[in-house]
């Protein structure tokens, strides 16, 4: 009798696998794809993150395309770094929702920029673009120069040593500037590293990596009862209770400047600087306040957003750098002529402006280590492309990585060659191609903040410290994680900078 009921068990699970299975199949069949094994699928060739890109390139390459069709369970994949494809999905105004991992998110930011689509995507994106005005941006130089002046006092133990991995030094800076930018608050991560909040922030990077690597994980039925689910919801007690602290405490404020007789300029904090929280808090959708659940979905965005992805495109710019002399020679030169021999002046936002060559260095970066090198759109309706058929719950992953080292758009793609992005070689005419920040209508946002917060942190570095490459050479070993992720560390030398 029990055997009789594992029996029906199994021949159901595999019906409803093979007729979830067939019903994306039948429609894009045509498109390469690995050996299949019955329900797992190709999740054999998948089974660490340090794999992804290794695998990736590897199937292109042995298939002699550019999309591949992958299955991993019941879920159906098209991956794909071609051009044509990239860019009838980027510019499209309809395949605007995100792909299924994007769910492990929701506990965290909810439905927030990154997460929702639809009207609620729309009106948010429409309200929260001109919070990144230049106007606007220009007030946070001060937060990246305070920060970076405290990560330069930090570093300065490591002069001397062979090597030594400035991943921690520097994603505890980006964490202390999207704090005081996102919402106003000074978590103090780099002078206190025991920081609870810094700590929940690091541990759901890791939570969300397993969930997603662990197919298991996937259905919320089992994971509510796992572990990993537990660590999750006591690292979202504190994320959620300080940032709901934080809106509580600055409305109060602001409510008590909007009822004073006396207003000033100064009442409602720091008139130099406004913080992406007190935007929100002021902003309406037709006339109607956002509610603190909204806002507090926003600014964590914000928060995830804005911080490992910005610490990975400084630390892999500070690695080329070092492994390039010839570049950091250059870029040290171009910031001496902006600031002399004064290592003490801060930066201004003209001086940001100014460095051009820089900034051909962090997009050169950017290129060969794109912070996010793998996302997806989800398709919601069916859809005809190139006479095929995407049907609706299928997703397509966007291969960013690899499209951005194709020698068809990028002649000697492994070269780090920041000459590629001066003006008379770079004229943008491909522009799904570059994607570090996504493009169409759902680009990063926040890239010319992130762009402008790499170039003050990478140049006060650059304008006290000396790069070297670490001894013994190291070699990044890439992992394809929530971001580019180097599971061996960014391990560099420095020594004191001369003028």
């Amino acid at each position: 009798m029990l055997m009789e009921v594992v029996l029906t068990l199994v021949v159901g699970f595999v019906g409803v696998w093979f007729v979830v299975f067939w019903s994306y199949y039948r429609h894009i069949k045509r498109v390469p794809s690995p050996r299949l094994w019955p329900i797992i699928g190709n999740a054999m060739e998948f089974t660490t993150t340090s794999e992804v890109l290794t695998v990736l390139d590897s199937l292109y390459k042995k298939l002699n395309t550019k999309t591949l069709r992958i299955h991993i369970g019941f879920r159906t994949l098209v991956q794909t770094k071609d051009y044509k494809f990239l860019e009838f999905l980027l510019s499209s105004q309809s395949i605007i929702s995100k792909g299924i991992g994007y769910s492990f998110l929701h506990e965290w930011l909810g439905l927030g920029l990154l997460t929702s689509d639809g009207q609620k995507w729309r009106t948010h994106r429409k309200m929260i673009t001109p919070t990144f005005h230049f106007k606007i941006l220009e007030e946070f130089i001060d937060v990246f120069n305070s920060k970076g002046k405290i990560m330069i006092e930090k570093l300065q133990k490591e002069v001397g040593n062979k090597s030594f991995d400035v991943f921690p030094y520097v994603t505890l800076c980006a964490l202390d500037i999207i704090c005081e930018t996102a919402m106003g608050t000074c978590v103090n991560a780099q002078n206190e590293e025991s920081s609870l909040y810094a700590k929940c922030v690091k541990d759901m990077g890791r939570i969300i990596q397993q969930r997603g690597l662990n197919p298991i994980y996937h259905y919320k039925v089992i994971y509510q009862f796992t572990k990993l689910c537990q660590e999750e919801k006591a690292a979202l007690k504190v994320l959620h209770g300080y940032t709901n602290s934080v809106i509580s405490k600055r409305r109060a404020q602001l409510e008590a400047v909007a009822k004073s007789t006396q207003k000033t300029e100064d009442d409602i904090g720091q008139k130099k600087r406004t913080a992406f929280l007190d935007m929100l808090l002021q902003a309406t959708i037709n006339g109607v306040p956002l509610t603190d659940k909204e806002i507090r979905e926003e600014v964590d965005t914000f928060m995830f957003e804005g911080h490992d992805t910005t610490a990975a495109g400084i630390c892999y710019t500070l690695f080329n750098l070092a492994n390039h002399p010839e570049v950091q020679q250059r870029a040290f030169e171009e910031l001496k002529d902006i600031f002399g021999d004064d290592t003490e002046r801060e930066c201004s936002y003209q001086d940001l402006q100014e460095m051009k060559y820089l900034e051909m260095v962090v997009k050169e970066t950017l290129r060969l280590y794109p912070s996010v090198p793998l996302y997806a759109r989800m398709i919601k309706d069916d859809v005809t492309y190139n006479g095929m058929v995407l049907p609706k719950g299928m997703t397509i992953g966007i291969y960013a990585y690899g499209i951005q080292r194709d020698p068809d758009y990028f002649p000697n793609p492994e070269k780090f060659d920041p000459e590629r992005f001066a003006p008379e070689n770079y004229d943008g005419r491909q522009p799904y191609a570059y994607i570090p920040f996504s493009a169409g209508p759902r680009n990063c946002i926040g890239q010319k903040f992130a762009i402008l917060e790499m170039k003050a942190s990478v140049s006060k570095v650059l304008r006290h410290y000396k790069l070297k490459p670490a001894t013994p050479t190291h070699h990044l070993q890439l992992a394809a994680e929530s971001i580019l992720k180097a599971v061996n560390g960014v391990k560099i030398a420095i020594e004191k900078q001369t003028y």
